[in-house]
């Protein structure tokens, strides 16, 4: 049967020994290739050291382990990939920031008879094997239900909404619009909340340039009352804005994704509703154990193989996929969830203020942390 997705746990590697006597049955580098430092803190603090050390638990060789980021330069990640080939590597685990950089880097590891997987964004048009990441329209709609629980909890009366959307250029930005549009839809048709931004901004990754886009729609629409919004980085420097522009806590509704230490103090200081949690630790071993696999020359387990995604480019073609489960987190849970799995330290959320107004040593113990 093999290791198996519900073996793997978000607060320890214990799972990957299992994989010991598999990785010691291949040889050649595993080499990682990050897409970016700015468009989430998640890339350099989580994937980085997750990856690594579920590559040292599955027993690969820490010489055979690569873990790079391109630093969000097309170029550097496709001559990365060669690089890695070049030294060795049998298996490439890749984020690319575009689907272009993507297929282009799989169809030159192809042509050396190396296998890619798909790590977290899904390259449209690729030929890789497997693709490893969150259901990606289930964060959507999670963004989308708890954007409908924050309007009533915080009794926002007519909703008037700016949505965001991130990059055009990932296939994910698609994803998790298409999972809070299909929440939010029925609400914009019957008239109880107005879409301010159809069918939504242009959108990116770039925190600086969100805010640029929402500033504008803001400007154009000064009754705006809340944001839908597809990531923590992006939303936080919007709501810093908004607090600068005197919004109180508890009447803005905003969302975002990845639960970083800027959200999650937000959140507990009232000017976040949530964010979607999702646990890179078990991405990193989900992805680590299918390169194991393909390291030795074996087809991964079907236990390691939950779901298929479809490539839109390749008219629909289905992609196996390893596919988690992402968490809806608040000030409610979120003892029970980050904290308890020491996603970011207790320590650092409870630290100082939020932009100068609330205090999080209290808010914390509000909120049983």
């Amino acid at each position: 049967m093999g290791i198996s997705l519900s073996e793997l746990s978000s607060s320890n590697f214990n799972a990957m020994t299992q994989l010991k006597s598999i990785a010691a049955k291949g040889t050649g580098i595993i080499a990682a290739i990050l897409p970016d430092t700015t468009s989430s803190l998640r890339w350099a603090d989580f994937d980085a050291p997750d990856l690594k050390k579920a590559a040292l638990a599955a027993g690969i060789p820490a010489s055979d382990i690569i873990v790079q980021n391109a630093g969000g330069s097309d170029t550097t990640f496709y001559t990365d990939a060669q690089e890695d080939i070049t030294k060795g590597a049998k298996v490439l685990l890749t984020t690319p920031e575009d689907s272009g950089t993507g297929t282009k880097v799989e169809k030159y590891a192809a042509s050396k008879g190396v296998k890619v997987v798909d790590y977290d964004r899904l390259t449209l048009g690729g030929s890789r094997p497997y693709y490893v990441s969150f259901n990606n329209v289930e964060v959507g709609k999670l963004i989308g239900q708890g954007f409908v629980s924050c309007v009533n909890a915080w009794h926002v009366a007519k909703p008037e909404v700016i949505v965001m959307h991130g990059a055009p250029t990932d296939n994910n930005a698609t994803l998790f619009y298409e999972g809070y549009s299909k929440v939010l839809q029925p609400y914009f048709s019957s008239g109880k909340y107005v879409n301010l931004s159809p069918p939504y901004l242009v959108g990116n990754w770039t925190p600086t340039q969100m805010l640029t886009e929402f500033q504008a729609a803001y400007t154009a629409h000064s009754n705006a009352n809340s944001m839908v919004n597809p990531n923590d980085e992006t939303a936080q420097p919007i709501i810093n804005y908004l607090v600068q522009k005197g919004i109180k806590p508890d009447t803005f509704p905003a969302t975002g994704q990845d639960a970083t230490l800027p959200a999650l103090q937000a959140i507990l200081a009232g000017y976040q509703c949530g964010t979607v949690y999702k646990p890179i630790g078990l991405e990193a071993q989900a992805a680590v154990a299918l390169a194991t696999y393909l390291r030795a020359g074996l087809k991964p387990p079907s236990s390691l193989v939950n779901g298929t995604t479809a490539d839109i480019d390749e008219h629909n073609k289905p992609v196996p996929s390893a596919l988690l489960t992402p968490e809806w987190v608040t000030a409610a849970n979120m003892k029970s969830t980050v904290v308890k799995d020491n996603f970011v330290p207790t320590s650092q959320i409870c630290a100082g203020t939020f932009d100068g107004k609330v205090g999080m040593g209290a808010a914390c113990k509000k909120a049983g942390i």
